[in-house]
Protein backbone atom coordinates (compact mmCIF):
# COMPACT_ATOMS: atom_id res chain seq x y z
CA UNK A 1 0.00 0.00 0.00
CA UNK A 2 1.34 3.20 -1.06
CA UNK A 3 2.04 5.67 2.28
CA UNK A 4 0.95 8.92 -0.03
CA UNK A 5 4.50 10.72 0.73
CA UNK A 6 7.55 10.38 -1.22
CA UNK A 7 10.98 10.20 0.05
CA UNK A 8 12.51 13.77 -0.27
CA UNK A 9 14.99 13.65 2.72
CA UNK A 10 18.61 13.04 3.21
CA UNK A 11 21.02 12.44 5.54
CA UNK A 12 21.86 16.04 6.46
CA UNK A 13 18.50 17.16 6.58
CA UNK A 14 17.01 13.74 8.48
CA UNK A 15 20.17 14.77 11.36
CA UNK A 16 19.57 18.42 11.07
CA UNK A 17 15.90 17.91 12.06
CA UNK A 18 16.90 15.50 14.59
CA UNK A 19 19.07 17.76 16.13
CA UNK A 20 17.12 20.97 15.89
CA UNK A 21 14.79 18.64 18.22
CA UNK A 22 16.94 17.88 20.83
CA UNK A 23 18.76 20.45 21.24
CA UNK A 24 15.53 23.48 21.42
CA UNK A 25 15.00 25.74 24.32
CA UNK A 26 15.87 22.23 26.56
CA UNK A 27 19.75 22.67 27.80
CA UNK A 28 19.52 26.11 28.42
CA UNK A 29 16.75 26.09 31.01
CA UNK A 30 17.71 22.77 32.50
CA UNK A 31 21.09 23.52 33.30
CA UNK A 32 19.80 25.11 36.54
CA UNK A 33 17.36 21.75 37.49
CA UNK A 34 20.63 19.75 36.89
CA UNK A 35 22.46 21.53 38.89
CA UNK A 36 19.50 21.16 41.86
CA UNK A 37 19.72 17.70 41.24
CA UNK A 38 22.91 17.01 42.04
CA UNK A 39 23.75 19.56 44.27
CA UNK A 40 26.53 20.82 42.82
CA UNK A 41 29.16 21.28 39.35
CA UNK A 42 29.22 17.50 39.57
CA UNK A 43 25.81 17.88 37.49
CA UNK A 44 27.98 16.84 34.20
CA UNK A 45 27.59 12.87 35.51
CA UNK A 46 23.72 13.46 34.58
CA UNK A 47 24.65 14.72 31.46
CA UNK A 48 26.86 12.08 30.44
CA UNK A 49 24.08 9.49 31.89
CA UNK A 50 21.58 10.64 29.88
CA UNK A 51 23.91 10.36 26.38
CA UNK A 52 24.62 7.36 27.25
CA UNK A 53 21.05 5.99 27.95
CA UNK A 54 20.02 8.21 24.45
CA UNK A 55 22.72 5.92 22.76
CA UNK A 56 21.60 2.00 23.77
CA UNK A 57 17.81 3.66 22.98
CA UNK A 58 18.83 5.13 20.10
CA UNK A 59 20.30 1.80 18.85
CA UNK A 60 16.91 0.18 18.93
CA UNK A 61 15.47 3.11 16.87
CA UNK A 62 18.20 2.46 13.96
CA UNK A 63 17.28 -0.93 14.15
CA UNK A 64 13.55 -0.40 13.66
CA UNK A 65 13.60 2.36 11.42
CA UNK A 66 16.36 1.39 8.93
CA UNK A 67 14.04 -2.25 8.69
CA UNK A 68 10.75 -0.66 8.83
CA UNK A 69 10.79 2.85 7.57
CA UNK A 70 7.24 4.04 7.97
CA UNK A 71 5.03 6.94 8.85
CA UNK A 72 4.92 7.42 12.09
CA UNK A 73 8.02 5.39 13.55
CA UNK A 74 6.70 3.84 16.82
CA UNK A 75 3.03 3.08 15.85
CA UNK A 76 4.54 0.97 12.26
CA UNK A 77 6.82 -0.83 15.27
CA UNK A 78 4.27 -1.66 17.30
CA UNK A 79 2.09 -2.77 14.94
CA UNK A 80 4.33 -5.43 13.08
CA UNK A 81 6.15 -6.73 16.17
CA UNK A 82 2.45 -7.63 18.45
CA UNK A 83 -0.35 -8.08 15.85
CA UNK A 84 0.56 -12.13 16.19
CA UNK A 85 -0.47 -12.13 20.54
CA UNK A 86 -2.41 -8.68 21.19
CA UNK A 87 -3.62 -7.63 17.74
CA UNK A 88 -4.06 -3.83 17.31
CA UNK A 89 -3.81 -3.43 21.18
CA UNK A 90 -0.20 -2.15 21.55
CA UNK A 91 -0.07 -0.02 18.36
CA UNK A 92 -3.45 1.60 19.50
CA UNK A 93 -2.24 2.48 22.55
CA UNK A 94 0.91 4.43 21.17
CA UNK A 95 -1.56 6.78 19.01
CA UNK A 96 -3.74 6.84 22.09
CA UNK A 97 -0.83 7.95 23.93
CA UNK A 98 1.73 9.98 21.61
CA UNK A 99 -1.55 12.56 21.10
CA UNK A 100 -0.62 13.28 24.77
CA UNK A 101 3.14 12.79 25.16
CA UNK A 102 4.32 14.57 21.78
CA UNK A 103 2.44 17.86 22.35
CA UNK A 104 4.17 18.11 26.21
CA UNK A 105 7.15 17.44 24.66
CA UNK A 106 6.68 20.78 22.45
CA UNK A 107 5.11 22.22 25.02
CA UNK A 108 7.79 22.09 27.36
CA UNK A 109 10.11 24.10 24.40
CA UNK A 110 7.25 26.67 24.53
CA UNK A 111 7.23 27.07 28.66
CA UNK A 112 11.40 27.72 27.55
CA UNK A 113 11.00 29.93 25.30
CA UNK A 114 8.50 32.71 27.44
CA UNK A 115 10.86 31.88 30.25
CA UNK A 116 13.93 33.25 28.40
CA UNK A 117 12.17 36.03 26.68
CA UNK A 118 11.75 36.95 30.27
CA UNK A 119 15.20 38.33 30.30
CA UNK A 120 14.55 40.55 27.45
CA UNK A 121 10.75 41.73 28.84
CA UNK A 122 11.66 41.49 32.46
CA UNK A 123 7.74 42.80 33.00
CA UNK A 124 5.96 40.03 31.08
CA UNK A 125 2.64 38.99 32.92
CA UNK A 126 1.67 35.54 32.99
CA UNK A 127 -1.25 36.55 30.79
CA UNK A 128 1.02 38.12 28.49
CA UNK A 129 3.20 35.02 27.89
CA UNK A 130 0.15 32.88 27.68
CA UNK A 131 -0.75 34.37 24.68
CA UNK A 132 3.01 34.67 23.26
CA UNK A 133 2.94 30.79 23.50
CA UNK A 134 0.10 30.13 21.95
CA UNK A 135 0.62 32.85 18.89
CA UNK A 136 3.86 30.65 18.46
CA UNK A 137 2.38 27.45 18.22
CA UNK A 138 0.23 29.22 15.45
CA UNK A 139 2.82 30.76 13.86
CA UNK A 140 4.54 26.86 13.73
CA UNK A 141 1.65 25.92 12.54
CA UNK A 142 1.43 28.32 9.28
CA UNK A 143 5.23 27.23 8.82
CA UNK A 144 4.48 23.62 8.96
CA UNK A 145 1.83 23.82 6.11
CA UNK A 146 3.73 23.69 3.23
CA UNK A 147 5.60 20.55 1.13
CA UNK A 148 7.79 18.73 3.35
CA UNK A 149 10.94 19.40 1.15
CA UNK A 150 10.14 23.31 2.04
CA UNK A 151 9.62 22.79 5.68
CA UNK A 152 13.32 20.58 5.39
CA UNK A 153 15.09 24.03 4.21
CA UNK A 154 13.46 25.40 6.74
CA UNK A 155 14.86 23.15 9.45
CA UNK A 156 18.21 23.37 8.30
CA UNK A 157 18.20 27.39 8.65
CA UNK A 158 17.06 27.04 12.21
CA UNK A 159 19.90 24.33 12.56
CA UNK A 160 22.37 26.70 12.17
CA UNK A 161 20.63 29.45 14.52
CA UNK A 162 20.97 27.25 16.73
CA UNK A 163 24.50 26.16 16.18
CA UNK A 164 25.41 29.08 16.22
CA UNK A 165 23.48 30.40 19.69
CA UNK A 166 25.07 27.56 21.39
CA UNK A 167 28.67 28.23 20.09
CA UNK A 168 28.42 31.41 21.22
CA UNK A 169 27.14 30.48 24.97
CA UNK A 170 30.60 27.92 24.75
CA UNK A 171 32.44 30.36 23.27
CA UNK A 172 31.81 33.04 25.91
CA UNK A 173 32.04 31.37 28.67
CA UNK A 174 35.28 29.62 27.69
CA UNK A 175 37.04 32.96 27.27
CA UNK A 176 36.44 33.94 31.04
CA UNK A 177 36.69 30.35 32.40
CA UNK A 178 37.65 29.61 35.87
CA UNK A 179 38.55 25.99 36.50
CA UNK A 180 38.40 26.51 40.05
CA UNK A 181 34.01 26.76 40.10
CA UNK A 182 33.53 24.40 37.24
CA UNK A 183 35.56 21.02 38.80
CA UNK A 184 35.60 22.02 42.76
CA UNK A 185 32.68 19.31 44.10
CA UNK A 186 31.28 19.73 47.41
CA UNK A 187 32.76 17.37 49.79
CA UNK A 188 30.81 13.81 49.63
CA UNK A 189 29.66 14.73 46.28
CA UNK A 190 29.67 11.21 45.27
CA UNK A 191 28.78 8.73 47.82
CA UNK A 192 27.77 5.32 45.95
CA UNK A 193 26.50 3.89 49.35
CA UNK A 194 24.36 7.28 49.84
CA UNK A 195 20.71 7.07 48.85
CA UNK A 196 20.76 11.13 48.29
CA UNK A 197 22.99 10.40 45.71
CA UNK A 198 21.30 8.09 43.41
CA UNK A 199 17.86 10.12 43.61
CA UNK A 200 19.80 12.78 42.91
CA UNK A 201 21.20 10.40 39.75
CA UNK A 202 17.64 9.77 39.23
CA UNK A 203 16.91 12.73 38.64
CA UNK A 204 19.43 13.99 36.83
CA UNK A 205 19.04 11.06 34.15
CA UNK A 206 15.41 12.14 34.13
CA UNK A 207 16.62 16.30 32.62
CA UNK A 208 19.38 14.20 30.53
CA UNK A 209 17.49 11.93 28.58
CA UNK A 210 14.66 14.77 27.97
CA UNK A 211 17.06 16.74 27.20
CA UNK A 212 18.56 14.54 24.41
CA UNK A 213 15.05 13.33 23.07
CA UNK A 214 14.22 14.15 19.91
CA UNK A 215 17.23 11.82 18.40
CA UNK A 216 14.04 9.79 16.75
CA UNK A 217 12.19 12.83 15.40
CA UNK A 218 13.17 11.84 11.95
CA UNK A 219 12.18 8.06 12.85
CA UNK A 220 8.43 9.69 12.33
CA UNK A 221 9.18 10.92 8.84
CA UNK A 222 10.12 7.55 7.98
CA UNK A 223 7.94 7.06 4.47
CA UNK A 224 10.19 10.75 3.71
CA UNK A 225 13.57 9.46 4.49
CA UNK A 226 15.38 8.93 1.29
CA UNK A 227 17.38 4.81 1.75
CA UNK A 228 16.17 4.61 5.07
CA UNK A 229 18.50 1.63 5.43
CA UNK A 230 21.72 3.49 5.32
CA UNK A 231 20.40 7.29 6.71
CA UNK A 232 17.98 6.90 9.59
CA UNK A 233 20.73 4.85 11.80
CA UNK A 234 23.52 7.62 10.31
CA UNK A 235 21.26 10.23 11.40
CA UNK A 236 20.29 9.23 15.00
CA UNK A 237 23.77 7.99 15.79
CA UNK A 238 25.50 11.02 14.39
CA UNK A 239 23.05 13.42 15.91
CA UNK A 240 23.37 12.09 19.56
CA UNK A 241 27.19 12.03 19.18
CA UNK A 242 27.51 15.47 17.81
CA UNK A 243 24.48 16.62 20.79
CA UNK A 244 26.66 14.95 23.60
CA UNK A 245 29.57 17.30 22.75
CA UNK A 246 27.58 20.23 22.66
CA UNK A 247 25.94 19.52 26.02
CA UNK A 248 28.79 18.97 27.97
CA UNK A 249 30.98 21.75 26.28
CA UNK A 250 28.42 24.11 27.47
CA UNK A 251 27.82 22.75 30.82
CA UNK A 252 31.35 22.51 31.86
CA UNK A 253 31.52 26.30 30.18
CA UNK A 254 28.63 27.77 31.98
CA UNK A 255 29.73 26.02 35.10
CA UNK A 256 33.09 27.73 35.35
CA UNK A 257 31.62 31.47 35.08
CA UNK A 258 28.36 31.06 37.06
CA UNK A 259 28.64 30.46 40.60
CA UNK A 260 26.09 26.85 41.12
CA UNK A 261 24.64 28.59 43.95
CA UNK A 262 23.56 31.64 41.81
CA UNK A 263 21.68 28.49 40.11
CA UNK A 264 19.78 27.87 42.91
CA UNK A 265 18.49 31.13 44.06
CA UNK A 266 14.70 31.72 42.67
CA UNK A 267 15.57 35.72 42.51
CA UNK A 268 19.07 35.01 40.40
CA UNK A 269 18.57 35.84 36.39
CA UNK A 270 21.26 32.84 36.33
CA UNK A 271 18.29 30.43 37.76
CA UNK A 272 16.12 31.21 34.42
CA UNK A 273 18.01 32.40 31.85
CA UNK A 274 21.45 31.00 32.64
CA UNK A 275 22.86 31.15 29.24
CA UNK A 276 22.13 35.06 29.02
CA UNK A 277 23.52 35.27 32.46
CA UNK A 278 26.89 33.66 31.05
CA UNK A 279 27.26 36.41 28.01
CA UNK A 280 26.17 39.10 30.19
CA UNK A 281 29.09 38.69 32.92
CA UNK A 282 31.44 37.75 29.69
CA UNK A 283 30.31 39.68 26.82
CA UNK A 284 28.19 42.03 27.98
CA UNK A 285 24.26 43.19 28.31
CA UNK A 286 24.78 43.82 24.49
CA UNK A 287 25.95 40.32 23.36
CA UNK A 288 23.42 38.90 25.94
CA UNK A 289 20.19 40.07 24.58
CA UNK A 290 21.34 39.52 20.79
CA UNK A 291 22.11 35.54 21.40
CA UNK A 292 19.29 35.16 23.62
CA UNK A 293 17.09 36.19 20.54
CA UNK A 294 19.09 33.18 18.89
CA UNK A 295 18.31 31.58 21.78
CA UNK A 296 14.49 31.77 21.24
CA UNK A 297 14.49 30.91 17.24
CA UNK A 298 16.07 27.69 18.36
CA UNK A 299 13.53 27.01 20.62
CA UNK A 300 11.27 28.06 18.08
CA UNK A 301 12.98 25.48 15.70
CA UNK A 302 12.53 22.60 18.51
CA UNK A 303 8.72 22.78 18.36
CA UNK A 304 8.50 23.65 14.49
CA UNK A 305 10.78 20.24 14.37
CA UNK A 306 8.80 18.25 16.94
CA UNK A 307 5.24 19.04 15.86
CA UNK A 308 6.55 17.79 12.13
CA UNK A 309 7.24 14.64 13.32
CA UNK A 310 4.39 14.29 15.50
CA UNK A 311 1.82 15.22 12.56
CA UNK A 312 2.78 11.92 11.15
CA UNK A 313 1.72 9.64 14.37
CA UNK A 314 -1.73 9.74 13.95
CA UNK A 315 -1.64 9.40 9.93
CA UNK A 316 -0.60 5.73 9.19
CA UNK A 317 -2.86 4.56 11.82
CA UNK A 318 -5.43 6.04 10.07
CA UNK A 319 -4.93 5.08 6.95
CA UNK A 320 -5.13 1.50 8.88
CA UNK A 321 -8.37 1.45 9.91
CA UNK A 322 -7.19 1.93 13.42
CA UNK A 323 -8.02 5.63 14.64
CA UNK A 324 -10.15 7.86 13.21
CA UNK A 325 -10.44 8.33 9.87
CA UNK A 326 -10.03 11.73 9.08
CA UNK A 327 -6.44 12.13 10.80
CA UNK A 328 -5.27 9.66 7.10
CA UNK A 329 -6.07 12.84 4.89
CA UNK A 330 -3.34 14.71 3.00
CA UNK A 331 -3.49 18.37 1.61
CA UNK A 332 -3.91 18.42 -1.38
CA UNK A 333 -1.53 19.97 -2.92
CA UNK A 334 1.19 20.00 -0.14
CA UNK A 335 0.67 16.46 0.98
CA UNK A 336 0.94 16.70 4.89
CA UNK A 337 -1.75 15.34 7.27
CA UNK A 338 -4.01 18.08 8.05
CA UNK A 339 -5.88 17.12 11.22
CA UNK A 340 -2.50 15.56 12.83
CA UNK A 341 -0.81 18.34 12.31
CA UNK A 342 -3.91 20.66 13.51
CA UNK A 343 -4.49 18.25 16.86
CA UNK A 344 -0.91 18.40 17.91
CA UNK A 345 -0.93 22.06 17.84
CA UNK A 346 -3.87 22.30 19.70
CA UNK A 347 -2.88 20.13 22.45
CA UNK A 348 0.41 21.64 22.29
CA UNK A 349 -1.32 24.86 23.01
CA UNK A 350 -3.05 23.50 25.81
CA UNK A 351 -0.55 21.47 27.65
CA UNK A 352 1.30 25.03 27.94
CA UNK A 353 -1.24 26.21 29.43
CA UNK A 354 -1.80 23.81 32.14
CA UNK A 355 1.55 23.54 33.54
CA UNK A 356 1.91 27.30 33.11
CA UNK A 357 -1.09 27.43 35.44
CA UNK A 358 -0.89 24.39 37.92
CA UNK A 359 3.08 25.57 38.43
CA UNK A 360 1.69 28.63 40.36
CA UNK A 361 0.24 26.58 42.42
CA UNK A 362 2.71 23.75 43.13
CA UNK A 363 6.43 23.77 44.56
CA UNK A 364 7.90 22.36 41.45
CA UNK A 365 8.31 24.59 38.09
CA UNK A 366 6.48 24.59 35.62
CA UNK A 367 9.11 22.69 33.31
CA UNK A 368 9.76 19.82 35.67
CA UNK A 369 5.95 19.16 35.77
CA UNK A 370 5.86 18.52 32.17
CA UNK A 371 8.99 16.65 32.08
CA UNK A 372 8.14 14.00 34.43
CA UNK A 373 4.58 14.02 33.16
CA UNK A 374 5.79 13.07 29.29
CA UNK A 375 8.36 10.91 30.76
CA UNK A 376 6.53 9.06 32.54
CA UNK A 377 3.60 8.31 30.29
CA UNK A 378 6.05 7.28 26.83
CA UNK A 379 8.11 4.94 29.07
CA UNK A 380 5.13 2.48 29.37
CA UNK A 381 4.11 2.83 25.78
CA UNK A 382 6.92 3.77 23.48
CA UNK A 383 10.32 3.31 25.25
CA UNK A 384 9.51 -0.52 26.96
CA UNK A 385 7.40 -1.72 23.97
CA UNK A 386 9.99 -1.03 21.52
CA UNK A 387 12.59 -2.36 23.24
CA UNK A 388 10.72 -5.73 23.65
CA UNK A 389 9.86 -4.93 19.14
CA UNK A 390 13.68 -5.23 18.75
CA UNK A 391 13.41 -9.14 19.94
CA UNK A 392 10.11 -9.81 19.05
CA UNK A 393 9.93 -9.09 15.53
CA UNK A 394 13.90 -10.83 15.18
CA UNK A 395 11.78 -13.86 16.30
CA UNK A 396 8.92 -13.57 14.77
CA UNK A 397 10.41 -12.02 10.99
CA UNK A 398 13.78 -13.46 10.82
CA UNK A 399 13.74 -13.04 7.19
CA UNK A 400 12.90 -8.99 7.43
CA UNK A 401 15.91 -6.92 5.43
CA UNK A 402 17.58 -5.21 8.53
CA UNK A 403 20.29 -2.61 6.85
CA UNK A 404 20.99 -1.98 10.48
CA UNK A 405 21.31 -4.75 13.32
CA UNK A 406 22.01 -3.43 16.80
CA UNK A 407 25.88 -3.97 17.89
CA UNK A 408 26.10 -5.97 20.66
CA UNK A 409 22.43 -6.88 20.98
CA UNK A 410 20.78 -7.58 23.11
CA UNK A 411 23.13 -5.92 25.43
CA UNK A 412 22.08 -2.03 24.33
CA UNK A 413 18.08 -3.37 24.97
CA UNK A 414 18.95 -4.34 28.78
CA UNK A 415 20.49 -1.26 29.66
CA UNK A 416 18.43 0.90 27.79
CA UNK A 417 15.27 -0.97 29.51
CA UNK A 418 17.37 -0.44 33.00
CA UNK A 419 17.70 3.50 32.61
CA UNK A 420 13.95 4.10 31.71
CA UNK A 421 12.65 2.38 34.70
CA UNK A 422 15.07 3.95 37.00
CA UNK A 423 13.23 7.53 35.16
CA UNK A 424 9.73 5.84 35.96
CA UNK A 425 10.31 5.09 39.75
CA UNK A 426 11.49 7.89 40.07
CA UNK A 427 8.53 10.05 38.91
CA UNK A 428 6.55 10.29 41.61
CA UNK A 429 9.11 10.83 44.33
CA UNK A 430 10.56 14.16 42.22
CA UNK A 431 6.76 15.74 42.17
CA UNK A 432 4.87 15.71 45.27
CA UNK A 433 1.46 16.31 44.71
CA UNK A 434 1.14 15.76 40.93
CA UNK A 435 1.51 12.21 40.99
CA UNK A 436 2.67 11.35 37.16
CA UNK A 437 3.29 7.53 37.78
CA UNK A 438 -0.61 7.32 38.50
CA UNK A 439 -1.45 9.73 35.74
CA UNK A 440 0.48 7.57 33.17
CA UNK A 441 -1.26 4.26 34.66
CA UNK A 442 -4.77 6.43 34.73
CA UNK A 443 -4.13 7.32 30.54
CA UNK A 444 -3.17 3.90 29.86
CA UNK A 445 -6.11 2.77 31.46
CA UNK A 446 -8.55 4.67 29.45
CA UNK A 447 -6.75 4.04 26.45
CA UNK A 448 -7.60 0.48 26.75
CA UNK A 449 -10.82 1.39 27.41
CA UNK A 450 -10.70 3.41 24.49
CA UNK A 451 -9.28 0.33 22.45
CA UNK A 452 -12.07 -2.22 23.69
CA UNK A 453 -14.58 0.53 22.15
CA UNK A 454 -13.08 0.51 18.95
CA UNK A 455 -12.48 -2.83 18.78
CA UNK A 456 -16.25 -3.57 19.39
CA UNK A 457 -17.58 -1.29 17.17
CA UNK A 458 -14.60 -2.22 14.36
CA UNK A 459 -14.78 -6.02 14.73
CA UNK A 460 -11.06 -6.44 15.87
CA UNK A 461 -9.26 -8.59 17.83
CA UNK A 462 -10.65 -9.53 20.67
CA UNK A 463 -14.15 -9.39 19.25
CA UNK A 464 -12.99 -10.68 15.70
CA UNK A 465 -9.86 -12.19 14.19
CA UNK A 466 -6.75 -10.94 14.07
CA UNK A 467 -4.90 -9.34 11.07
CA UNK A 468 -2.03 -10.88 10.43
CA UNK A 469 -0.08 -8.30 7.57
CA UNK A 470 3.37 -8.42 7.40
CA UNK A 471 3.58 -5.30 5.36
CA UNK A 472 7.35 -4.85 5.09
CA UNK A 473 8.71 -8.62 4.70
CA UNK A 474 5.67 -9.04 2.64
CA UNK A 475 6.91 -6.26 0.04
CA UNK A 476 10.32 -7.39 0.60
CA UNK A 477 9.65 -10.98 -0.84
CA UNK A 478 7.17 -9.18 -3.56
CA UNK A 479 10.88 -7.06 -4.97
CA UNK A 480 12.61 -10.47 -4.90
CA UNK A 481 9.86 -11.98 -6.79
CA UNK A 482 9.77 -9.44 -9.09
CA UNK A 483 13.70 -9.24 -9.92
CA UNK A 484 13.92 -12.71 -10.19
CA UNK A 485 11.62 -12.24 -13.05
CA UNK A 486 13.21 -10.19 -14.30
Amino acid sequence: MSSGFTRRIGLFQATAINMSQMCGIGPFVTIPLMVAAFGGPQAVIGWIAGALLALVDGLVWAELGASLPGAGGTYVYLREAFQYRTGRLMPFLFVWTAMLFIPLIMSTGVQGLVQYLAYLWPGMTTGQGDVVGVAVLALVVLLLWRRVESVGRITVAMWAVMIVSVGAVILASFTDFDPALAFTWPAHAIELTHGQFWIGFAAGLTIGIYDYLGYNTASYLGAEIKDPGRVMPRAIILSITAIMGIYLLMQIGVLGVVHWQDMLDPENAASKSVASAVLERTWGKGAADTVTVLILVTAFASVLTGLLGGSRVPYDAARDGMFFRSFARLHPRHGFPVLGLVAMGTVTAAGFLFARHIGSSSAHPPLSILIALLTSVMVLVQALAQIAAVTVLRRRQPDLARPYRMVLYPLPSIVAAIGWLVIYGYADQANDGVHPIEWSLAWVALGGLAYLIWSTVEGAWPFGPKEIREEYLDAQRADAVTTNAG
